[in-house]
């Protein structure tokens, strides 16, 4: 795995193409760039759906100059990655190897995602039968994640009570 992240293309790479996209692509409102480190994300959500093409053709024309780089898509985001095998779930792999918690027992990995490129680290989770993912989705869908939520709110809902019960279960522990 390690090898794999050795063989991105330097982040300079990555800049010079996020620099390029925003340029390229701020003729079109609604557009919005991010340099996520390890991949740039040309996210469309707020992109009137007439130019979705218009776009994707900017994004293309700017891939062209940079041949170890590939575009993959996502729910309304385009994204330029590397052309090496990398994915949600290996990244996730990578984490849990990285901060020493791949074997760990006392360690609940919860993995929440809403894309179809966040079922790789689904599948991870539930081939090592270490923690759960959740499935963030309006529409029932055949997924690799354990449970699902329908919305953000759910999300945050959700999170919420997981804090708490943690808090509960400290204080608990220190008065037995």
């Amino acid at each position: 795995m390690i090898d794999e992240v050795s063989c991105l293309p330097p982040s300079s790479s990555l800049e010079k193409v996020y620099k390029d996209l925003v340029e390229k692509t701020k003729s079109i409102p609604g557009t919005k760039v991010e340099n996520n480190k390890f991949c740039v994300s040309v996210h469309f959500r707020c992109v009137d759906e007439k130019s979705w093409a218009a776009l994707a053709e900017q994004v293309r024309s700017v891939l062209n100059h940079y041949p170890k780089l590939k575009l993959t898509q996502g729910r309304k985001v385009l994204e330029i990655r590397p052309t090496i095998k990398w994915d949600k779930g290996r990244a996730l792999e990578f984490l849990l190897e990285s901060l020493g918690y791949a074997n760990s027992t006392n360690v609940l990995p919860v993995y929440i995602g809403d894309d179809r490129s966040d079922e790789d680290a689904f599948k991870v989770l539930r081939e090592r039968g270490q923690g759960f993912g959740i499935l963030v989705s309006k529409l029932p869908k055949e997924t690799n994640a354990s449970y699902s939520l329908q919305e953000p709110s759910e999300v945050k809902e959700f999170l919420k009570r997981l804090v708490d019960w943690k808090k509960m279960s400290q204080r608990a522990a220190k008065c037995a």
